[in-house]
């Protein structure tokens, strides 16, 4: 099974997008990414925004960020597999150690980069 990770992203300062998290998917050769604003939690909707490919590495990686862009810690890591992979939709189900069960991200209407992370109850 593909693997996932949850990464807690802490920017320097002069940083104005703050704390996020990085939610990577691992599609091979890359990790499918986006910013969460926010931790995930059951039944709310939470700001993504989509992010060009991460490297394999942060799979397994915590400590800084190249280019003075913070350092980043495992908030969770596991498996999942895939539901559904479409252009606006993507639905999967983690098997991690705080992420567990099935998640969505669905692409806003008025731009590509802006998506919703919903983690429902079980």
């Amino acid at each position: 099974m593909p693997r996932f990770v949850v990464l807690e992203h802490r920017l320097p300062p002069s940083d104005a997008r703050g704390l996020h998290w990085d939610l990577m998917l691992e599609t091979p050769p890359m990790l499918r990414t986006w910013a969460l604003s926010a931790a995930p939690a059951r039944q709310v909707d939470i700001a993504a925004e989509l992010l060009p490919p991460h490297r394999p590495e942060y799979l397994d990686y915590e400590g800084p960020v190249s280019g003075n862009r913070g350092t980043v810690e495992r908030w969770d890591q596991g498996e999942f597999h895939w539901l559904s992979d479409e252009p606006d939709r993507v639905e999967v189900v983690f098997a991690g150690q705080r992420l567990e069960g099935r998640a969505m991200l669905e692409r806003q209407a008025d731009t590509a980069q802006r998506w919703v992370f919903t983690w429902p109850e079980v």
